[in-house]
């Protein structure tokens, strides 16, 4: 079996590939897998959504369940220098999916499984972690009227991919991450041993699995928290000039107890100025809606901001009392006057707004070019000088897409896990969603990525306390920094869990182990 493999790393000669197509399938047979190995059709597997690097995989694997992934693993790992990395949908921005010469697990193509449980009456659902969230969401709400807690903005991730990185929207402040509302999991570890795992089993691989950047073990199915789902949601964009104001109003919001606030806060950054891509286009909610800039004040800087709120309801609320609700909270809030917007529709609707995004993206030709994004967690006491050296300097003209900001509560956050946060209690999420489309004036990638770094180093130089979310570095010392006094136990784990360092080589953390 490992014969097969070798073959492929060391040869290099025209006739040693030509029977490609036949050793695969010799080494299918070898594995005994219920899935398939394609050696061919690989290019899927060596692009990510970030566009900004590619690999050549040795094989794309396509396993049915979680034996097939574990032998794949464990025919890896008896190999001298073959590494493995579990591929979603492919959402990465710099590569952490990739492998060079090793082996991809598309786990797209796992088996559906998917289960809705209760245990002593709180509902659960069991599912695959090459799931899709909005096939999760879909099926939640339709067939049982339920529906997972915390989301990402944007659905079209596998279930393990954000479970891997933590899973952050606007309902994380009350919630918290989706790696906060998981009670177990099964995982694959570096040692092809298949463990399920939770609070009180395995608790080490499940605190180091959620959040662990696919270091400790592949996810390979998952037990999610379910909550009754709203039937609808007023969704609401109001308008500010001063950060300031747009902060106090922000964190009023997130520190308030459920049902004397919104069910989801949100917030972003934009330019003052008719950039379709930038400015004040990009904040009326519907299309019929349009943005009035002679009503800005005339004291308005360069950059304005949106606070973007939900509430939902039920098909049994009459609209005024939805109307009550929803004036009652703005009231306490000092947004510009006449600068609000805001439309119904279904929860469903709501939360597969960025599909729409995405399907409109498709269309022009956005979507495939590169996405040179940067995620950042900063604490409340910088977000301050952060937004006047950052978005009212280094960013005042905008980055192509949408600089999301907004609070989250460390209080929500489950620390046992990988996932690294700043101290305070409040903190905040930048989020620089950039696009490159080929045909408009914009920056190149390449400019891009060089201002994401000068962002970047401008969080050190000045101290603030951040750290990188859906992070990325090129060296060993870069993770060192970023996980400070856990790096000593992410080693230990690493060790435990994954000796040869054979899993999710593309996010750069460990170099492959020839020999335990």
């Amino acid at each position: 079996m490992i014969a097969y493999l070798e073959r492929f790393v060391h040869g290099n000669d025209v006739e040693s590939r030509q029977d490609e197509d036949d050793d695969c399938s010799s080494l299918c047979d070898a594995l005994d897998l219920q899935g398939s190995i394609d050696c061919v059709a690989t290019g899927l597997a060596g692009k990510d959504f970030g566009g900004l690097y590619s690999m050549k995989p040795l094989a794309l694997v396509r396993p049915v369940g979680s034996d097939d992934v574990a032998r794949v693993v464990k025919a890896v790992a008896r190999s001298s220098n073959l590494t493995v990395a579990a591929r979603g949908n492919g959402h990465s921005i710099n590569g952490q999916a990739m492998v060079d010469r090793g082996l991809v697990i598309d786990m797209r193509s796992m088996e559906d499984h998917f289960q809705v449980v209760r245990i002593n009456g709180t509902a659960y659902v069991d599912v695959s972690g090459g799931a899709l969230w909005e096939d999760v969401l879909k099926r939640c709400v339709s067939g049982f009227g339920l529906a997972p807690r915390s989301w990402t903005d944007y659905l079209s991730l596998t279930v393990g991919g954000t479970l891997s990185n933590a899973g952050v929207s606007g309902q994380a402040f009350r919630y918290g991450p989706q790696t906060s509302n998981v009670t177990e999991l099964e995982v694959v570890t570096g040692k092809g041993d298949i463990l399920v795992c939770s609070e009180t089993e395995n608790s080490e691989l499940f605190f180091g699995a959620l959040g662990g950047l696919g270091q400790f073990g592949i996810i390979t199915r998952a037990r999610v928290l379910l909550q009754p789902a709203p039937d609808m949601v007023r969704w609401i964009r109001v308008v500010y000039t001063e950060f300031e104001e747009f902060t106090r109003d922000a964190e009023f919001l997130v520190t308030r107890q459920e049902g004397d606030s919104f069910d989801y806060v949100e917030g972003f950054v934009f330019v003052n100025s008719d950039d379709p891509s930038n400015g004040w286009p990009t904040v009326p909610i519907d299309p019929n809606q349009t943005f009035d800039p002679t009503r800005i004040p005339r004291t308005a800087g360069s950059v304005l901001y949106c606070l973007e709120v939900a509430l939902h309801y039920r098909n049994t609320e009459h609209p005024s009392t939805v109307d009550t609700v929803v004036d009652r909270l703005l009231g306490r809030l000092g947004f510009v006057e006449n600068f609000k917007f805001e439309v119904d529709l279904s929860y469903m609707e709501f939360l597969l707004r960025v599909k729409r995004a995405e399907e409109h993206a498709k269309a022009n030709g956005i979507w495939d070019a590169p996405h040179p994004w940067l995620n950042l967690f900063v604490s409340k006491s910088d977000i301050a000088d952060f937004d006047r050296t950052v978005f009212k300097n280094i960013l005042k003209a905008g980055v192509g897409g949408p600089m999301l900001v907004y609070p989250l509560l460390r209080s929500m956050w489950d620390t046992r896990t990988s996932v690294v946060i700043p101290e305070d209690e409040i903190f905040y999420i930048v989020a620089l969603l950039r696009f490159s489309p080929p045909y408009q004036k914009c920056p190149s990638a390449e400019k891009m990525v060089a201002q994401n770094h000068e962002v970047i180093q401008c969080c050190i130089k000045r101290g603030f306390d951040f750290k990188l979310y859906l992070p990325h570095y090129d060296s060993q010392d870069g993770w060192k920094r970023h996980f400070g006094n856990q790096w000593t136990r992410f080693v230990e784990m690493k060790a435990d869990f994954d000796p040869l360092a054979i899993l999710a080589p593309g996010q750069k953390i460990f170099s492959r182990n020839r020999h335990l």
